[in-house]
């Protein structure tokens, strides 16, 4: 169903639980409260219907329905619209996925639209719903939440990541090759797009903490917020961290891959060599036997009793010579 969770909320706890999005525009209006939306890839209608209701600003109505938008935050006046790319581990492929969540700030709701599994927006709305002292600083809080949920569910990508460069780091040196090169190659796919996913996250919570007290944010909320800035903050270093690594790997391999390239190179020249100075070797006698050999009638040394014994010799001296010739080239 493209509506997960929809509730109206009253200092911090839950009055109602509407079963559909005109109830609960009715309820909050009603019972002056906060609505809480969360859409699961909602068609165009739905998604007109909310920005009816809440006066959503066009282009981030536009931006909801195309997707694939890139970490951002934009206010339209007291409305905020945030775009976040959550991430998780798939430990079976050892692959990355990438989500995509809009949020839908505004005085008295909240709307999120997910595109993909990723992030558990339920567990946020149970510690939410657990802690009312926090939910009753309104759609701020509810944010903090949401942002606070999506860093923490990168620190499993981080320890994913980190596992699979110290698999490549051992294999480098063993086992290294093309196979290699292009593992190297799709995790740093993942590790830039996991990067373009979190960099923004520093400006955007930049942003809110200088705001906050413009838009006479609770202290304690803005210290929270302070604390997943610094979260934020780590793993875009560890990311930066990996794709330095990464970088390095790759080189390194192709490095490893010239070499034994070349190795092999040389050990099939030193093969040539041999198999060229023995061919040359033998190549002496059986010209000498050939042309002695040959059915001449008259041919000096074929009556001449050293005849035979000469062109052995001729025989031995070549080869010996041209044997003595590529040791010391070291061809043999």
């Amino acid at each position: 169903m493209p509506i997960v969770d929809n509730g109206v909320y009253v200092a911090g706890k839950r009055i109602e639980n509407p079963s559909s999005l005109q109830e609960t525009f009715e309820y909050t209006r009603a019972q002056h409260g906060m609505a809480w939306i969360g859409l699961f890839r909602p068609t165009p209608e739905e998604i007109a219907q909310v920005a009816d209701e809440f006066t959503l600003h066009s282009l981030a109505v536009e931006d909801a329905l195309t997707g694939h938008q890139r970490s951002k935050l934009e206010r339209y006046g007291d409305i905020l619209f945030v775009v976040l790319r959550p991430a998780r581990y798939i430990d079976e492929s050892e692959t990355v996925e990438f989500g995509e969540l809009h949020v839908f700030v505004g005085p008295d709701f909240i709307v999120t639209i997910r595109h993909a599994e990723s992030p558990d927006l339920s567990r946020v709305r149970r510690r939410m719903e657990h802690e009312p002292e926090l939910l009753a600083l309104g759609p701020e809080a509810v944010l903090y939440a949401i942002l606070d949920e999506v860093v923490d569910e990168y620190y499993p990508v981080i320890e994913g990541v980190e596992n699979d460069i110290d698999e490549i780091e051992d294999a480098l040196f063993e086992n290294g090759g093309v196979t290699l090169s292009k593992r190297i190659y799709d995790l740093s796919r993942e590790v830039i797009t996991l990067q373009r996913a979190v960099a923004p996250l520093a400006d955007m919570l930049d942003s809110l903490q200088r705001g906050a007290p413009k838009y006479q944010v609770d202290l304690e909320l803005q210290r929270s917020l302070r604390d997943v800035h610094d979260h934020a903050l780590r793993i875009i270093d560890k990311t930066a961290a990996f794709r330095s690594i990464l970088d390095n790997a790759l080189t390194v391999n192709a490095t490893i891959v010239t070499q034994r390239q070349t190795d092999t190179a040389l050990v099939q020249n030193e093969q040539v060599k041999k198999i060229s100075g023995w061919a040359a070797i033998l190549f002496g006698p059986t010209l000498v036997g050939t042309i002695y050999g040959m059915n001449f009638e008259y041919m000096p040394e074929l009556e001449w009793p050293l005849g035979y014994p000469m062109a052995l010799a001729l025989m031995a001296a070549t080869s010996l010579t041209l044997y003595w010739v590529f040791r010391k080239r070291h061809w043999l």
